[in-house]
C-alpha cells in the first residue's frame, strides 16, 4: 500500500512539473510579445512568434518559437542573428528574466541599446554587434555582474565608454570597434595584466575620437616635414620675387625721375649727368 501510494506522489509530481513547464511566465510573455512588436520581420523569419505561442513558448528544453531556447519553463537564450530584422530593441526585454544569452548580431537594428537590460540580472552574453544601433552605451550594463561577453562592434554608437564596465570581472570578451565613440579608454578595461592588456587594440579600433592606451598614440595634428619644405620654399622663392619686383620698379623710377631732370639740357644731357657726379668746388 505504502509503495503504490509513494507510486502516485511521483506521478502526481511529474504531472504538475509537466504542466508547470507547459505553461509561460507572465514576464516572459510580456518580453516576448514587446520585443515581437518592435521588430520588422521581411524575410518572415518570425512567423511563429504570435501571441498564441507567447502564451507558452516552452516544450521542456526546446520552444516553439525560433531562436529561443528554453530551460525549466523559462526563456534561457534569444538568438536572432543574420534574419534581416530591423526595428528597434524592446526596453521589455528585461522581463525575460532568466535570460543568459542574447544575440541579435548581424541585423539592421536601430535606435538605443534600452538601459532596462540592466534587470537582466542573469545576462552572461549580450551580443548586438553588426546592426544600425545608436546613442550610447549604457552604463547600468554594469549591473548585470555575470556578464562574460559584450559585443557590439559594428554599430553606430557615440559617446565615451562607460568607466563602470570595468568592474565587470567576468568580462572575457569586450569589442566596441568600428563605431562612432570618443574619449579615453578606461584604464579598468585596458590596464596590463602579466604585461598584457585586458582587451587589446582590436577591441577599440575605428573609432576616430577614442583614445589610450592599447590604442597606439594619436597623430598630433599638423604639417608633416614635406609640407613645411614646401611652404618654406615657396614663400622664399615670393619673397624673393616681391623683392626682385620692387628694386626694378624703383630703378624705373630713377631713370625717369633723372630723364625729367635733364630733358631740356640738350646737347648738354651727357654733361648734365657727368656733373651731377661731380663734386662742388
Amino acid at each position: 500500500m505504502a509503495m503504490s501510494m509513494s507510486s502516485l506522489l511521483i506521478l502526481m509530481l511529474v504531472v504538475v512539473a509537466l504542466a508547470i513547464s507547459g505553461l509561460s511566465d507572465p514576464s516572459d510573455e510580456s518580453c516576448l510579445s514587446n520585443l515581437r512588436s518592435g521588430l520588422e520581420d521581411p524575410s518572415k523569419a518570425l512567423v511563429n512568434w504570435t501571441h498564441p505561442n507567447f502564451a507558452s513558448p516552452c516544450n521542456g528544453l526546446t520552444s516553439v518559437l525560433e531562436g529561443a531556447t528554453c530551460n525549466n519553463g523559462r526563456i534561457y537564450k534569444l538568438s536572432l542573428t543574420k534574419l534581416s530584422l530591423s526595428g528597434s530593441i524592446s526596453p521589455f526585454l528585461s522581463n525575460c528574466t532568466n535570460l543568459q544569452s542574447l544575440d541579435l548580431s548581424s541585423n539592421s537594428l536601430s535606435g538605443p541599446i534600452p538601459p532596462q537590460l540592466s534587470s537582466l540580472l542573469n545576462l552572461a552574453i549580450l551580443n548586438l554587434s553588426s546592426n544600425a544601433l545608436s546613442g550610447q552605451i549604457p552604463p547600468q550594463l554594469a549591473l548585470c555582474a555575470y556578464l562574460n561577453v559584450i559585443d557590439l562592434h559594428s554599430n553606430a554608437l557615440t559617446g565615451q565608454i562607460p568607466d563602470q564596465l570595468g568592474l565587470l570581472v567576468r568580462l572575457a570578451v569586450f569589442d566596441v570597434s568600428y563605431n562612432d565613440l570618443e574619449g579615453p579608454i578606461p584604464p579598468v578595461l585596458a590596464n596590463k595584466t602579466m604585461y598584457v592588456p585586458r582587451f587589446n587594440a582590436t577591441s577599440f579600433l575605428g573609432n576616430k575620437g577614442l583614445y589610450g592606451f592599447p590604442l597606439p598614440p594619436m597623430r598630433r595634428a599638423g604639417l608633416s616635414v614635406v609640407a613645411i619644405v614646401g611652404i618654406g620654399l615657396g614663400s622664399g622663392l615670393l619673397s624673393l620675387l616681391i623683392s626682385f619686383t620692387a628694386v626694378c620698379v624703383w630703378l624705373r623710377i630713377t631713370e625717369r625721375n633723372e630723364e625729367v631732370r635733364n630733358g631740356g639740357a640738350g646737347g648738354d644731357h651727357q654733361e648734365g649727368k657727368m656733373s651731377h657726379f661731380m663734386p662742388d668746388y
